[in-house]
């Protein structure tokens, strides 16, 4: 698989017909489990029929035909938790907490570019730098910058000294009063979930993964402020104790997870929160050494690493739903393919399985985004983001890795096909 910053600017540049027929394909269904023989009918940016070859064209009218060769056809990927302005320490996050606002938007509107090509047509942001997610959001929207859709956080909400304190991609807050006006400043910029971090992390220098940091009057304020807004909440935070708390409290997700218990797992399952468990940041020993990460972050990450993927076999044993986020750049190029392709692979191999981690990926990722009945699955009215790669990814999630095909609300981004032909069709 090529690096998919390399990839060809053709298919994108290249004008794009209003209505399109997909034949020649594995149509996969993420809601059965299933694929079949198939074609699609793509019309204004949306599907327009689903079958066999001979039923879509007979409702077409006059589409230009591409040929999938036989290719698996999947719904776009959708990544939980992304930072497209992310700055871990080092000397590659000080370069990055230095841009100016300008630099800072080039830079993460590229980030948005790579993301799409990798497979990723929906990303939810938790955590940006000087809300320039939402200027990156609305340039999509309008057309002036290539990316998948955002949903966004804003800035994390910490405590005083908490963890990402340190970046601008956190608001500080102290007390119930604080943290309330802190969703509401986020929700005032056009946030459409908050974040907050209520224990430490492997980022944090001066504080540890189990630190408990917000009081208990404080995650109530964020979670009480945020559902009377119609926001759900997700929480950064490691430990079962302050997890089980939060839980209580009516938390609608956990990130990372990395200290679970059986106890709070099945909390976690009966209340409906979800885990997305970024088990790749406990295992990216590589992409550590390419950013310049200092050594004292490397140890506690990897060290935490085993306890970590214990953590997510109980949140699967006692049917937590488990949604997918690289934490890790989505397009980041490691260990021979994408951060989030490698994020898949692990939830995969470590219980979750193919099929299930491929909804992970996509229908259930929509649902927690109340999204659903627009993306998530190739289904009739829904956006058409799609994605295409030689083998099954119902049967190995390692057939991601072979992605060569991207479509975003009807309009084919990716194509490998032209990069390898050096022409336009």
């Amino acid at each position: 698989m090529s690096d998919p910053a390399s990839f060809s600017q053709l298919a994108s540049a290249a004008p794009q017909p209003g209505e399109v027929l997909l034949t020649d394909a594995q149509v996969v269904n993420v809601e059965t489990a299933t694929s079949a023989p198939g074609a699609v009918l793509v019309r204004d940016g949306a599907i327009a029929a689903v079958g066999t070859r001979d039923e879509v064209l007979a409702v077409a009218d006059g589409a230009a035909e591409i040929s999938l060769g036989g290719a698996y056809l999947a719904p776009g990927l959708m990544n939980m938790h992304t930072h497209f302005s992310l700055a871990l320490p080092g000397d590659y996050g000080k370069q990055i907490a230095a841009l100016e606002d300008a630099g800072l938007a080039l830079y993460m509107a590229d980030g948005a570019r790579r993301t799409l090509h990798a497979g990723v047509t929906t990303v939810r942001c938790v955590a940006e730098r000087r809300h320039a997610d939402f200027a990156l959001r609305k340039a999509i929207q309008r057309g002036e910058v290539l990316g998948p859709d955002i949903y966004t956080a804003g800035q994390g909400l910490v405590c005083t000294g908490g963890h990402g304190h340190e970046g601008d991609d956190t608001l500080e807050c102290d007390g119930a009063d604080g943290f309330r006006r802190g969703v509401r400043t986020q929700i005032k910029a056009g946030a459409d979930l908050i974040k907050v971090m209520i224990s430490g992390g492997i980022a944090g220098e001066h504080e540890g993964i189990a630190t408990p940091q917000l009081s208990q009057d404080e995650m109530a304020a964020v979670i009480e402020t945020a559902h009377a807004w119609g926001r759900k909440v997700t929480a950064h935070a490691g430990p079962a104790s302050v997890i089980a708390r939060a839980v209580e409290l009516g938390l609608d997700g956990v990130e990372h997870g990395y200290e679970l218990t059986p106890e709070v797992a099945r909390a976690m399952a009966s209340h409906g929160t979800a885990l997305v468990p970024t088990l790749v940041v406990t295992r990216c020993g590589e992409f550590f050494d390419q950013l310049g990460v200092p050594t004292w972050m490397q140890q506690r990450s990897l060290e935490a690493g085993p306890r970590h993927l214990e953590s997510f076999r109980m949140a699967i044993e006692a049917g937590v739903e488990i949604l997918i986020g690289s934490d890790m750049p989505p397009f980041w190029f490691y260990e021979g393919t994408t951060a989030i392709v490698r994020e898949m692979e692990h939830v995969s191999e470590n219980g979750l399985g193919p099929a299930a981690t491929l909804r992970a990926g996509t229908l259930a990722t929509a649902e927690w985004l109340r999204v659903d009945d627009r993306v998530g699955s190739i289904a009739v009215g829904k956006q058409a983001d799609l994605i295409a790669m030689d083998a099954d990814p119902l049967a190995d999630t390692s057939a991601l890795r072979g992605i060569s095909w991207v479509m975003k609300s009807g309009k084919t981004v990716r194509d490998d096909r032209l990069t390898v032909a050096g022409a336009t069709r």
